[in-house]
């Protein structure tokens, strides 16, 4: 599946609720996604809604070598009722060489064992939603994510680089990109509604409000 207009791609293995939920996020935020499951009804059901959907076995490595699976950016290996499965198929993605394997996990056992055995981040369903990861996965400068409202958010996020030693007038944040900073982290000390003077430093995190695609804009600087 060529790269459409340089954005990332993404390979999601496992149709249940969860993988489903993340598939047609990243999709609909127009990313290029694979939908993988050996379910071929669950495919049949999710074809139109992502970029493509195909039925396999996901512990062959040779299944998973035909559909290219090593040119995908993000591998997520959401099957989460049957563990021998997760863990096999997450063994076949490390062993192609897949840059960037995510897992699901029921359990804390359960990510301590996916750990071990190489995979790249696991979550845990009740602490990370599908919308959730999606989010912090096409963005990855962004740490944390409160959608107010569609298209609208709070979102947690380090500074750009360009914006170390300028002060926060000198960014003109409000004007170019239409962001708010509520608040600023350096280490443990936090600084609510900096004044315009404050100096951002490389180490900062930055609590912003705004649209969805103004902060992605910003976070395109990094």
């Amino acid at each position: 599946m060529p790269r459409r207009n340089g954005r990332r791609e993404f390979a999601v293995i496992g149709l249940g609720r969860f993988g489903t939920s993340l598939a047609l996020t990243l999709t609909d935020r127009g990313f290029n996604v694979l939908g993988i499951d050996r379910d071929p009804e669950i495919v049949q059901r999710l074809s139109e809604g992502c970029t493509q959907a195909v039925s396999l076995d996901a512990t062959d490595e040779d299944a998973l070598r035909a559909v290219d699976i090593t040119s995908f950016d993000t591998v997520v290996v959401a099957i989460g009722s049957n563990f021998e499965a997760n863990l096999m198929t997450t063994v076949a993605l490390k062993s192609l060489g897949v840059r960037n394997v995510v897992c699901k996990a029921l359990t804390e056992r359960q990510r301590t064992i996916l750990q071990r055995i190489g995979a790249d981040r696991v979550v845990l369903p009740e602490h990370e939603a599908g919308r959730r990861l999606a989010k912090t996965l096409t963005t990855p400068a962004v740490l944390d994510h409160l959608e107010l409202e569609p298209g609208f958010s709070i979102t947690e996020l380090r500074v750009p680089k360009s914006m170390v030693g300028h002060t926060l007038i000198e960014t003109d944040l409000r004007r170019r990109f239409g962001i708010t900073v509520l608040a600023v982290k350096r280490g443990p000390a936090l600084t609510i509604t900096p004044s315009t003077n404050y100096t951002f430093d490389e180490e900062d995190l930055l609590v912003v409000i705004g649209a969805d695609e103004s902060i992605e804009r910003l976070n395109d600087l990094l």
